[in-house]
């Protein structure tokens, strides 16, 4: 992600069915507005992600312009608006996070399903968001990790699995209460 002097607002995504026809999206997403990539990869199986973030206005722009350039292919897309800080390093693994206590997770099947949960976590509970696992070799699933006290991260699981509840997008989720040291130093 390059600089910017602001904190990123919205995150956008595209999923395409067509690696060619994703990068070529890519950069028309890239030329038609001022947004930072985060990621645009292949996922399983043989799919393209788009991962962008930036001003409200400048995502939902490269959004459009995304979904207009190869409209045959296009799978899903989604904008989410006033996203959470915590987000976007946790996106990158890039959080520094002092103390793990509780740990919650949520494996979901969908890329966009696994961002709306950690932003919802994080929003209901005080959570620490540690990492949203984007999915490269998992067959297409992602998953989030955050840490907290036990009840917050019980209330952060329930908050993000009620939301998604019957989207059928949530795989499994469960909450460690207390966490075995070799495990929490596998996380960090």
């Amino acid at each position: 992600m390059t600089a910017r002097a602001e904190t990123p607002k919205a995150i956008g995504m595209i999923e395409m069915r067509s690696i060619a026809r994703g990068m070529m999206t890519a950069d028309v997403m890239l030329k038609q507005a001022n947004v930072d990539l985060i990621r645009a990869h292949v996922v399983c199986p043989g799919k393209y992600v788009i991962l962008i973030a930036g001003a409200i206005s400048q995502v939902r722009s490269a959004i459009e312009a995304g979904q207009v350039s190869s409209p045959e292919v296009l799978v899903d897309t989604f904008v989410l608006p006033n996203v959470h800080p915590s987000v976007f390093p946790a996106l990158t693994a890039t959080t520094e996070v002092a103390n793990v206590r509780a740990i919650g997770i949520i494996e979901t099947f969908t890329l966009a399903a696994s961002i709306v949960a950690a932003d919802t976590a994080v929003k209901a509970a005080g959570v620490e968001l540690i990492e949203i696992r984007l999915p490269f070799a998992l067959g297409g699933k992602a998953f989030v990790v955050f840490t907290g006290e036990v009840s917050s991260v019980r209330a952060g699981v329930n908050s993000a699995v009620e939301l998604l509840k019957n989207e059928g997008v949530i795989d499994s989720f469960v909450v460690i209460p207390s966490p075995h040291k070799s495990l929490i130093e596998k996380l960090l």
